[in-house]
C-alpha cells in the first residue's frame, strides 16, 4: 500500500552553520510565522538560520514573477494547472485545481493557501505545490514550507514526466526566495516517484531527505465486484439513503460522475 509520511527537505546548505551559530544568543523579536529570532535554535543548527526582513518580503511579490516569493494559490493559473495535472509524473486527485481551488475557497481552516510553482517558461507550468508555514500547520514558528492540506488523504506535488527534476529545483528555488530553510511533504508516498525525484536533486546539493514519520496505509481489495463491496460496507439501507439523496441533488440539476485516478 502507499506510504503516508512526513517528509522534510532541507533547503539550506551546511554552509549555513557558521551564520546560525553566529545567531545564538541573541534576542530578537520573534515573527512567528517565519521564525525569525532565538526559536530557530530548536532546529538543527547546521540547516536552519533566522529568515531576513528581506526574505520575508519576497514572500508577498506577485504571480507574474515565478522566481519571487510566494504566490497566492488562487492566482495560478487554472488552465495551465489542469495542463500539468495531465503530465503529472504522480497524479494527486487532490491537487487538482477544481477540487483544490475549491478548498482554498470555502473549507474552515484550509483557506489562504500559497504555492510554489515551477515554469518552463512564461506559460508552460511543471511543478506546483500547494503550501503554508509551519506556524499555520503545527504553530511552530521555524521558517518552513509545508504541504497545504487538500481535505484529502495525499499531498504529492505535481510534477512533469518530462521536466520532473527541474520541477522540484524550481520549487525549491523559489521556497529559498521566499525565506524558508526546510520544506516539508506531508502525506506523500516514499516510494513514489516525485519523493525520488526531490531526493535525487537534494542529493546533487549534498543535501538529503528525512523522514519523520510514515506507515503502511490501509488498502481496497480491488478484486471484488464494486456493488458487493458497498452492499457490504454501507449496507442495503444506506445506500437507498444515498439514492434519495442524489434524487433530491438531481431536482436542481444534472449530477455527473468523474474518476481521479492516482
Amino acid at each position: 500500500g502507499a506510504i503516508r509520511i512526513f517528509h522534510f527537505s532541507r533547503l539550506a546548505s551546511p554552509a549555513n552553520a557558521m551564520e546560525a551559530g553566529s545567531a545564538r544568543g541573541r534576542r530578537n523579536r520573534i515573527n512567528r510565522e517565519w521564525g525569525y529570532g532565538e526559536v530557530v535554535d530548536i532546529a538543527e543548527a547546521a540547516v536552519v538560520r533566522p529568515a531576513s526582513n528581506k526574505d520575508a518580503k519576497r514572500a508577498s511579490a506577485p504571480a507574474a514573477n515565478a522566481n519571487r516569493g510566494l504566490t497566492p494559490l488562487a492566482d495560478i493559473s487554472a488552465p495551465a494547472w489542469r495542463a500539468l495535472a495531465g503530465r503529472a509524473i504522480e497524479p494527486n486527485g487532490y491537487y487538482l485545481p477544481d477540487w483544490e481551488l475549491a478548498v482554498n475557497a470555502t473549507a474552515r481552516g484550509r483557506t489562504g493557501a500559497s504555492a510554489l510553482g515551477a515554469w518552463s517558461d512564461a506559460s508552460k507550468l511543471i511543478g506546483l505545490m500547494p503550501v503554508i508555514s509551519m506556524w499555520r500547520a503545527f504553530k511552530v514558528p521555524l521558517p518552513v514550507l509545508v504541504s497545504a492540506d487538500p481535505y484529502g488523504t495525499l499531498c504529492t506535488p505535481l510534477l512533469d514526466r518530462d521536466a520532473t527534476e527541474d520541477a522540484v529545483a524550481g520549487i525549491l528555488q523559489q521556497a529559498r526566495q521566499a525565506g524558508a530553510h526546510a520544506l516539508m511533504l506531508r502525506d506523500t508516498s516514499l516510494d513514489g516517484a516525485a519523493m525520488k525525484a526531490f531526493a535525487s536533486v537534494l542529493r546533487r546539493d549534498g543535501l538529503a531527505p528525512l523522514v519523520l514519520q510514515s506507515h503502511v496505509r490501509a488498502c481496497l481489495d480491488a478484486s471484488r465486484d464494486a456493488d458487493e463491496v458497498l452492499r457490504d460496507a454501507l449496507g442495503a439501507k444506506k445506500l437507498k439513503e444515498l439514492r434519495r439523496q442524489r434524487n433530491r441533488l438531481a431536482e436542481h440539476g444534472a449530477v455527473d460522475f468523474e474518476v481521479a485516478r492516482t
